[in-house]
């Protein structure tokens, strides 16, 4: 008899089936007993009655402990009041391997010790409910990019560019040469775009940031979108459009991890295009009407954000930033080239910065300029420089932190548990 999986067996009422799994919790009543078997798709409420199976069965059951491994065949039957509607009445029930003292109980268990056990953490309701957003994120993420046309660039992984300095890089021998890890697939995205239009990169990044706040991890995804002849007020557009696809991807496909998380959708349901935008100038002010000590020219942190981000509904677009504060790839604005063409988009809820982007600069000799200004290796951008010197374009693109949109969409306050084994500053086990 072929195994079912447990979110399939609605379809399967009234017929014998058999589920493998794990023993994710039991009660016993008498001559009753409802082992829970999870099997990665769904949590199955059992029934063994000891009158209807052999004393094997029974005491398999009676005997089978915390996450031992179980498979146990009988039949499905309507039951309003479980977890997706069935339940299993037991003919056999077989441990395949038992657990020993499995050491995530019910009772409260400090993080520290919960990620030491990362690995075994995973299993829980609440680590899968968020594992399984993420899934869906990501997924959502590349039907977005696809439907549109975008062709997935794999940028590496190793670099000799420090994009933005080598302060928060990790830096490591290349047969006798320096390299990196690589903080961003930006600068390999924008030749490619030259290549085929709209580009897109998706995977892991590195920031060696000595950061201990809820905000960061030392390894994360990342998605970089770049798109040839797009302009400021497009990319813009483009970013409302992908934020508010993926959480309404999310709202529709999890709603019962969602539901196992206890998240308030109504904040979810206000993500409708279009957002709020400000300018940087204008998020200073707002700041000091707050109370906040904040002058023209001082970088926006989490707590600054935070404030508003708490002042609108949905997310909001901040816009335009002094040019001192921002990346040398930035194009200068029109009309105060002390201005960058760059936006961040602001998550509610004080979940910070979850987009990054700008209009990115297509004159060869101003770019040449910054990469001077900022003092760049120039022999190690040339490579980048020839996007200007051999048809230069406008265009642009941003960058979205998988853990931080996860994090916002599950409502779980830290992002170690939007990641299936974090990386942070004290912690790189397991």
């Amino acid at each position: 008899m072929a195994n079912v999986r447990i979110k399939d067996l609605p379809q399967h009422v009234g017929e014998k089936v058999t589920i493998s799994g794990w023993l994710y919790n039991k009660r016993t009543s008498g001559k009753l007993q409802f082992p829970i078997i999870r099997d990665g798709s769904g949590y199955l409420q059992c029934v063994v009655f000891k009158k209807e199976v052999s004393p094997e069965t029974w005491d398999a059951a009676d005997s089978v402990t915390q996450e031992s491994s179980v498979r146990v065949t009988g039949t499905v039957r309507a039951e309003e009041r479980a977890q997706g509607g069935v339940e299993l009445g037991v003919e056999s029930f077989e441990i395949l391997g038992t657990a020993q003292d499995y050491p995530i109980t019910p009772k409260e268990h400090g993080t520290a010790f919960l990620m030491d056990v990362r690995h075994l953490w995973l299993r829980s309701k609440n680590q899968h409910a968020i594992l399984r957003i993420r899934n869906e994120v990501e997924k959502s993420i590349r039907d977005f990019f696809y439907d549109r046309d975008f062709v997935l660039i794999d940028s590496p992984i190793l670099t000799a560019n420090a994009a933005e300095g080598t302060s928060t890089l990790f830096e490591t021998d290349y047969f006798g040469e320096k390299a990196f890890l690589s903080q961003s697939g930006q600068l390999y995205l924008e030749p490619a775009a030259a290549s085929f239009g709209r580009v897109y990169c998706f995977g892991p990044t590195f920031r060696a940031e000595k950061s201990k706040t809820r905000r960061h991890l030392m390894e994360f995804w990342m998605v970089e979108p770049e798109v040839a002849f797009l302009e400021f007020d497009g990319l813009q557009e483009l970013a409302e459009e992908f934020v508010e696809y993926i959480v309404g991807r999310a709202m529709d496909r999890c709603a019962e991890e969602l539901k196992v998380l206890e998240r308030d959708l109504t904040r979810l349901e206000n993500v409708k295009r279009p957002f709020p935008r400000i300018t940087y100038r204008d998020a200073i002010e707002l700041l000091k009407s707050k109370g906040m000590p904040a002058n023209f020219g001082d970088d926006i942190g989490g707590d600054e954000e935070t404030v508003i981000a708490n002042s609108f509904n949905a997310p909001v677009i901040i816009t335009r930033y002094p040019a001192a504060i921002k990346a040398f790839y930035m194009q200068p604005a029109p009309e105060d080239e002390s201005l960058a063409l760059g936006m961040d988009m602001i998550a509610p809820e004080g979940y910070g910065e979850i987009i990054g982007g700008s209009q990115r600069i297509h004159d060869h000799d101003l770019l040449l300029k910054r990469i001077h200004e900022h003092g760049l290796p120039v022999d190690k951008f040339q490579w980048y420089l020839d996007t200007r010197k051999y048809g230069t374009f406008p265009h642009s693109g941003f960058g979205m932190g998988i853990e931080r949109c996860v994090a916002w969409i599950s409502g779980v306050p830290h992002l170690r548990e939007t990641i299936p084994y974090p990386r942070m500053l004290n912690r790189i086990y397991p």
